[in-house]
């Protein structure tokens, strides 16, 4: 593959703008009226992203379904036309089988991933539309895309999980792969381990992945420990940071900033990947993190400027978890949505009157936020090295900060030698 110098891939340089890629058909990806993975979700961001005016003067790119030569760049031929039959086939009578207790194929028909009509074509059209929003970069069209519809990380190549039934995240990352790149750092900020894209490329050294997520002794799928660092030549290319249970943004960000712009810096990307799940947020019923919306925009914000700084400002962001359907989802995303497009928002921006109506009308009685902010300043205390921990005064806040720095100090061990740092110098 030959790419510059200065490590740009083949094709056109980005130019400034930014992508949304956006599509109603986004919302067939519905598993049941009760399922925490509720696509009203996406329908509430993008009412609040264009009643805020972030997208006026931008055409939205609509995603093209991936095809299942798309598809089986990561996901195996008797899984995917499982998950076309099952879209097709009798619901009731496969929901029977699963409560008689019958092993559910492949992984369709779990409490966690019931069947529903037409799954794989829902599913395809998510897939597509992180694909979408590759190619949009790599074709020079734009430096930055988001497709909020995506970032099913956990879907494995031959059953569904967690949620996701086909890893779009990993399908472009290995089209990428194929289209002038050799360097890709993919970060997971979702609560839960980005397990499935870093299976995916466990033996690549050209992908780095790298998750901050609530500790696997504590959270499923229960993976992401520090010790895991990949395999074979790409020894150092997984990088995993677990931190406790009732993280706050302080605490969370100082975790984020001690490890992963380093681990990026030494890995020089030729596009960033972003999996921005918001599941971490305090008020997520499925995760017992505690960011706030703010904390949120911060990690978007960081993972835009590593984009920036090492990749020519290629950032491809994508969904992912978040169950707080009203009151965070909307408003964390409204403003991943501002990031890509360079127009970031006051956190004090009032929330539209027009959009409170909306909510109102779709969940009387449900409490709404006043503005896009919970009050957080998105501020933290850096890391300074081993024994750095700084002394607050407040039990419980020095406390968090002590398990944090071990878990940071771990992390760096398990990894920074393999990438060439020193894990002990917070220079690194």
């Amino acid at each position: 593959m030959a790419v510059t110098s200065s490590h740009s891939p083949a094709g056109a340089r980005p130019t400034s703008g930014g992508a949304v890629v956006w599509s109603p058909d986004y919302l067939d990806y519905r598993w049941s009226a009760e399922h925490p993975m509720n696509p009203t979700r996406l329908d509430l961001t993008m009412a609040l992203t264009r009643e805020l005016g972030l997208v006026e003067g931008v055409e939205l790119v609509r995603p093209v379904a991936a095809s299942d030569e798309d598809l089986l760049r990561i996901h195996t031929p008797a899984y995917i036309a499982a998950v076309k039959a099952a879209g097709h086939g009798p619901v009731q009578g496969l929901a029977d089988a699963r409560a008689d207790g019958d092993a559910a194929p492949h992984g369709l028909g779990t409490e966690d991933n019931p069947i529903f009509p037409r799954m794989h074509e829902a599913s395809a059209i998510l897939a597509g539309g992180s694909l979408t929003a590759a190619r949009e970069i790599a074709s020079g069209r734009a430096r930055r895309a988001v497709s909020i519809g995506g970032g099913m990380h956990h879907a494995m190549p031959n059953y569904a999980s967690g949620f996701c039934v086909y890893n779009d995240a990993a399908i472009a990352v290995s089209w990428l792969l194929e289209n002038g790149f050799d360097r890709i750092a993919y970060i997971d900020v979702d609560a839960h381990h980005g397990d499935g894209v870093q299976h995916a490329f466990l033996g690549d050294p050209r992908v780095l992945t790298v998750s901050i997520h609530q500790h696997p002794a504590t959270l499923w799928p229960n993976t992401g420990w520090s010790s895991e660092v990949g395999s074979g030549a790409a020894e150092g290319t997984s990088v995993n940071v677990p931190v406790l249970p009732g993280t706050v943004d302080s605490v969370w960000l100082r975790a984020f900033h001690a490890v992963v712009p380093a681990a990026v810096a030494a890995f020089r990307p030729q596009i960033v990947i972003s999996q921005c799940g918001v599941d971490s947020h305090r008020e997520d019923p499925l995760a017992d993190l505690s960011l706030t919306v703010d904390g949120q925009r911060a990690a978007f914000r960081a993972m835009r400027d590593l984009a920036d700084r090492y990749a020519e400002g290629r950032w491809l962001a994508v969904g992912g978890g978040g169950y707080g359907l009203i009151r965070v989802v909307p408003r964390a995303w409204t403003h991943l949505i501002a990031a890509a497009l360079d127009r970031d928002l006051d956190p004090r921006t009032p929330v539209p009157p027009t959009w409170r109506d909306r909510v109102r009308a779709l969940a009387p009685g449900t409490p709404f936020p006043e503005t896009m902010s919970d009050g957080s300043s998105g501020g933290y205390l850096p890391w300074d090295g081993p024994g750095g921990t700084p002394v607050t005064g407040d039990e419980a806040v020095d406390r968090a900060l002590v398990r944090v720095d071990s878990a940071i100090i771990a992390t760096r061990r398990a990894t920074f030698p393999l990438l060439g740092l020193d894990p002990e110098d917070p220079r690194d």
